[in-house]
């Protein structure tokens, strides 16, 4: 790098003879020998400097846009050293990794003003030799005196180039070019640019760190805070930067937020960031955050930074995620989300498709709905259809069963429970926030309850069993009913304010028996979904078997067909499932164990809909012996 003073002289000598001759003299430095000759390979012109490779000022601009930060680091560095460029004429510039220069500081270079030169490429196939091009080669800083310069109007000047290398890739190439011949510090000018070489890779070394741990934070379902002991918020994530926006505080020109905590929370004296200046850290705990604007409930992390033998603590950091969102979150990590879309719901006939059209226009509203229809026709999918074409369809789907579980229990799962103090758990109706909730069985909560939750509807406010405390909600509510829920309304069976609520929007699914022309297709659909649900070869269905699928009427509906299917599927042996595979009562056989085993009987009660003709039939006996069979087992007779 540093090399002794050269006779101009001799310098100049070895420059024509080689120009002449083609001959290079031993006393010439390798690279710049090496240099010249593949300048004389690509017939770069010796005589003038070639300008002609720039970019546009558009893309001049947008180039030194994308290099904003080195540009604007060496801009400050410049700025220190104006005096001694001045003193020296020196000029310091700035190229890119494609030796195009990016931006000229101080002096002009080559005698060309900053605007002449910024944009255009000067690498070795341009301009020839140079100490750009020989530190662009080699990697390293190079000292070129001005008579081994390739273009000879550019001999009267010295260059010093050196490589910008982070995490072993070029990205830059600095130059210190002293415009005319003086007597310079030549040993103060290379400690220069390597000192300002350094400098600048650590910058971006340390730069594209903090850009990556930035987009990290940014990317993170946390608001993240950095705040100083005078209650000032240093750094803010992007979700932290909106929470501030959202309460007041004030943009600034480097894109910043600037604000007060204590300025702006109400209660901030109560909250985990004041005492983590006390030194006191806080680890996931639930915090209120009360502003003029808005209240926040978080749960929020807060760890005190330098920690002083004398008990200072200068600064804290706080990390709280909005409740709501983890409650999506982990409604999501649970799975609470729709498996199926309007679209898997099968449809041959336009009877069935009017209502998917309906289900759609319903889902794009805001509306609580109800769905009505007999056990098995596919309400809990027509659910999960609705939600994902829903604007909510980002939000958590949950589900909640009302006739499985006593009304203690029931309360407590919908609404919450607080055990005591300090232990106190969401219900669904929170973990829906944002989302929907399926009811499934409607019909089956009780009437106290259901009063509960049309008030929680109504307010958007919700308590949980055993606390007073108000909670947001923002959920919609997909009810689910066997029945006519009109009907038992009327009959004060179910609380009026809760139906008044859910009956804005109805969707009325058909039973099998009454959409025949879909069978076929939904069984298809159904042996589909089994090959591929267990990663087994796909199977044909004969057509002796569908027309007996399409005669029946299935009382159990979908969920029967499904079931009768799935017995089929892995019975058959082959790929073609035919009606010896078909047992209408699923995995009842038609033998003798029903004579003597209650629960098989009540399972074909169940598949053939409690009709005495029709079970009679599936299981080979005559009335008479069946009716013997009711009475044995205590049924009533249809």
């Amino acid at each position: 790098m540093i090399r002794e003073r050269r006779s101009r002289e001799k310098l100049e000598a070895y420059y024509h003879r080689f120009i002449e001759t083609g001959e290079i003299d031993p006393n010439v430095h390798p690279w710049v020998a090496k240099s010249w000759e593949k300048s004389a390979a690509l017939k770069v012109p010796s005589d003038k400097m070639s300008t002609a490779k720039h970019l546009s000022e558009a893309e001049l601009k947008e180039a030194q846009k994308l290099h904003g930060p080195a540009i604007k680091y060496l801009e400050d560095i410049s700025g220190n050293v104006r005096e001694f460029f001045q003193k020296y004429n020196i000029s310091l510039l700035i190229l890119d990794a494609n030796c195009t220069v990016l931006k000229s500081y101080s002096m002009p270079f080559y005698q060309m003003t900053p605007g002449e030169i910024e944009g255009v490429r000067v690498g070795i196939e341009e301009v020839g030799t140079s100490s750009i091009s020989i530190a662009y080669e080699h990697r390293a800083p190079f000292w070129l005196f001005g008579p081994e310069m390739w273009a000879a109007e550019c001999q009267q000047s010295d260059a010093c180039s050196a490589p910008i290398i982070v995490d072993n890739e070029l990205q830059y190439i600095i130059s210190l070019v002293a415009v005319e011949q003086t007597d310079m510090p030549q040993d103060a000018i290379i400690a220069m640019l390597l000192t300002i070489k350094e400098s600048l890779e650590v910058y971006l070394h340390q730069f594209t760190r903090i850009k990556a741990q930035e987009a990290i934070l940014d990317a993170t379902p946390f608001a993240v805070y950095h705040v100083m002991a005078g209650d000032e918020v240093a750094y803010a994530n992007k979700l932290g930067m909106s929470r501030l926006m959202g309460i007041g505080a004030q943009p600034q020109d480097n894109n910043e937020v600037k604000t007060n905590l204590n300025e702006v929370i109400m209660n901030y004296r109560h909250t985990p960031i004041y005492r983590g200046f006390k030194g006191v850290p806080s680890y996931n705990k639930e915090v209120t955050w009360i502003t003029q604007a808005k209240t926040y409930e978080d749960i929020t992390t807060v760890v005190p930074l330098d920690y002083n033998g004398d008990e200072t603590v200068h600064s804290v950091v706080a990390v709280s995620m909005p409740i709501e969102d983890l409650r999506t979150l982990v409604a999501h990590a649970a799975g609470f989300t729709a498996k199926y879309s309007l679209n898997s719901l099968v449809s041959a006939g336009t009877n069935f498709s009017s209502i998917k059209d309906k289900a759609l226009r319903i889902a794009r509203n805001k509306h609580h709905m109800l769905i009505q229809g007999e056990a098995g026709t596919g309400k809990q999918r027509m659910a999960h259809g609705i939600h994902q074409a829903s604007p909510r369809a980002a939000g958590p789907l949950i589900t909640i069963h009302c006739g499985d579980t006593t009304p203690e229990i029931l309360e407590q799962e919908l609404f919450g429970v607080a055990l005591n103090s300090e232990i106190s758990h969401p219900g669904k109706l929170e973990l829906a926030s944002g989302g929907t909730l399926f009811i499934d069985e409607i019909e089956k909560m009780p009437k106290n309850i259901a009063i509960e939750l049309a008030a929680a509807l109504n307010t958007s406010q919700s308590n949980r069993v055993g606390e007073d405390v108000d909670r947001s909600i923002d959920v919609r509510i997909v009810g689910a009913c066997d029945s006519d829920l009109k009907r038992l309304t009327e009959r004060g069976l179910f609380a009026r304010e809760l139906y008044d609520i859910i009956s804005r929007s109805v969707i009325r699914i058909p039973s099998l028996r009454n959409r025949r022309e879909d069978i076929r297709d939904l069984a298809v659909h159904i042996v589909n979904e089994l090959a591929s649900q267990h990663q087994m070869p796909q199977k044909t269905i004969a057509e002796e078997t569908v027309n007996i699928l399409t005669h029946y009427d299935w009382p159990g509906n979908i969920k029967q067909l499904q079931g009768v299917l799935e017995v089929a599927f892995f019975k058959t042996t082959d790929g073609v499932i035919r009606p010896e595979d078909i047992n209408l009562m699923g995995d009842v056989k038609p033998d003798n164990k029903w004579k003597e085993d209650k629960d098989i009987f009540v399972k074909a009660w169940k598949a053939a809909g409690g009709n005495v003709s029709r079970m009679a039939n599936l299981l080979h006996v005559s009335r008479v012996t069946l009716y013997r069979y009711l009475k044995k087992y205590g049924f009533e007779k249809k």
